[in-house]
């Protein structure tokens, strides 16, 4: 049943709709805005990332 949902959702997202967020994306935001929006998310994924692999460490580490 999820995997249905799932194929469902792979078909419905398509490139012309990725294109199309794009541009939305370009006309709301600006071609110098987007960048800076790129490098925020960028460090919010690495701390995202650093954070999930701290606290995995921690429960090994209350394993011992």
């Amino acid at each position: 049943m999820i995997l249905a949902t799932v194929n469902t959702m792979q078909a419905v997202i398509g490139w012309p709709q990725m294109v199309l967020v794009a541009v939305v994306v370009l006309l709301l935001f600006g071609g110098k805005k987007i960048p800076e929006l790129m490098k925020g998310l960028g460090k919010g994924v690495k701390e995202f990332k650093d954070a999930t692999k701290e606290g995995s460490d921690d429960e090994l580490d209350k394993l011992d």
